[in-house]
């Protein structure tokens, strides 16, 4: 299980001052403040110098996301990094693990990694690990608008041409004990929407949402925490697994279904992130 609640990470451009001073009384886990794709060329030094400047972030990840290799400020943002001393530093279209080390030595911080290539997803595995050799809380983070451009893909609402590129990415993660957070939803006052793909990606496994809005952090956040229902499960799961263990049975019967040692340890990591989860909530 991931240490931390990813429910929701959002992206706050870092030469908007009054977005980098709200975000940090956004009911957020994560604030990714950008010096990427939402800030022009002409705008980024200063907003390099805002980000460094921004406030503290509480019990929320703050976490920086630089321009890639071979851009014009990447080796200004590496620098800037390396001073600001962010929980991670996020890695826009690594192409090999190679690409992930390189911002960790320079920076001395752990990085997260932006999978939206082809060849990116390719070598997920490879990037996977070697985020997770940087420290810190680990993560893959899904850039699927990119990725959808790169793949020549439609944009459909169950998002099927993305759905193998979306499962590699999960299972990298999982392979080597990091987080994977979905990419964004663009329609920002869709929430009917935004709740769908929230349900598809919890169910595929994601952690958590990459956000384009602030609106969009409850029901990402609802999403991604286990439900009333799914808690009570659990619970009842627990109980009857014990029960039996109790009349010398190695497995348990519930509601018609069989009950074994591996779903007793879900249950638990279900229980345990509820209760991560209220902690955080109430802090």
């Amino acid at each position: 299980m991931i240490p931390r609640p990813l429910r929701s990470a959002l992206y706050v451009p870092a030469d908007k001052a009054r977005a980098l001073e709200k975000a940090a009384g956004l009911p957020v886990d994560a604030v990714l403040v950008d010096l990427e794709d939402a800030v022009a060329p002409d705008a980024k030094p200063a907003a390099r110098e805002a980000a460094a400047s921004a406030p503290g972030y509480g019990e929320r990840l703050r976490v920086l996301r630089i321009n890639g290799a071979g851009t014009p400020w990447h080796e200004d943002d590496l620098a800037a990094a390396a001073r600001m001393g962010p929980d991670a530093v996020l890695l826009p279209k690594p192409g090999s693990a190679r690409d992930v080390a390189a911002v960790a030595e320079r920076t001395g911080r752990p990085v997260w990694a932006m999978v939206e290539t082809p060849a990116g997803v390719l070598a997920a595995g490879e990037i996977a690990e070697a985020v997770a050799a940087s420290g810190g809380l680990g993560a893959l983070v899904m850039g699927t608008n990119d990725l959808a451009k790169e793949l020549g893909a439609r944009s459909v609402p169950d998002r099927a041409p993305m759905a193998a590129s979306l499962g590699l990415c999960v299972l990298a993660a999982r392979a080597h004990g990091i987080a994977c957070l979905d990419g964004v939803f663009n329609a920002f006052r869709d929430e009917d929407g935004l709740r769908a793909e929230c349900v598809q990606g919890r169910d595929m496994g994601f952690d958590g949402k990459t956000l384009i809005h602030p609106a969009q952090a409850p029901v990402a956040n609802e999403c991604f925490a286990p439900g009333a229902e799914e808690i009570e499960r659990a619970r009842r799961e627990i109980a009857a697994f014990e029960a039996a263990q109790a009349e010398g049975r190695g497995v348990a019967v519930l509601d018609g279904r069989l009950i074994e040692a591996l779903h007793v340890e879900t249950a638990r990591a279900t229980l345990a992130r509820a209760e991560t989860i209220a902690e955080r909530e109430a802090a």
